[in-house]
C-alpha cells in the first residue's frame, strides 16, 4: 500500500523529488513519457547539489518546454511504501510540491513525448496512488 503524506517543511537534505502541478490559459497541463501510454504531473529528481526550487523550474521546462512562467512551492510530501522508487514498503521519499503558471511553449527537446493542455484532469495516470493526492492537498491548502 502507498501512503501519501504532507508537510509544510522538512529539511532540505530529504528532498528529492520536485512536482510542480501546472496551468496554462485555465487550463491542466500533464506530460506523457514515451516509454508509458499514461500522464503525469510535471516533475522529476533534484542533481547533486541543485536546489529545489531549481529543480522544479528545470523539469518543468524539460517535460513541458514551459519557456516563461511563474513558480512557487505548495508543501512538502511524502511516498511510503513499494514504487519504482521505493524498494521496499518501509521506505519514505520526500518531494516538493509546487504550483507553476505557463506563459509560454517551446518544442520538447527530453524524454517526454507530449503534453496533454485540457479543461479536465487526466485520467489514466502514471501514479494514480500518489498525483490525485497532490492535486487535492494543492486544493485544500487554496492553490487550485
Amino acid at each position: 500500500m502507498i501512503e501519501v503524506k504532507f508537510y509544510d517543511e522538512v529539511d532540505d537534505a530529504f528532498l528529492q523529488f520536485a512536482v510542480i502541478i501546472s496551468k496554462t490559459d485555465g487550463k491542466w497541463v500533464f506530460c506523457r513519457h514515451r516509454e508509458r501510454n499514461t500522464y503525469e504531473i510535471p516533475g522529476g529528481h533534484r542533481e547533486s547539489g541543485e536546489d529545489i526550487t531549481a529543480t522544479a523550474r528545470r523539469e518543468l521546462q524539460e517535460e513541458t518546454g514551459a519557456v516563461d512562467f511563474t513558480i512557487k512551492p505548495v508543501c512538502v510530501y511524502s511516498v511510503k511504501g513499494k514504487t519504482r522508487i521505493n524498494e521496499n514498503e518501509d521506505d519514505e521519499s520526500f518531494g516538493m510540491l509546487f504550483i507553476a503558471e505557463i506563459f509560454s511553449f517551446e518544442p520538447l527537446h527530453s524524454e517526454i513525448e507530449s503534453i496533454l493542455i485540457t479543461d479536465h484532469l487526466a485520467d489514466n495516470w502514471t501514479y494514480p496512488q500518489i498525483q490525485p493526492k497532490l492535486l487535492e492537498e494543492a486544493r485544500r491548502r487554496g492553490y487550485l
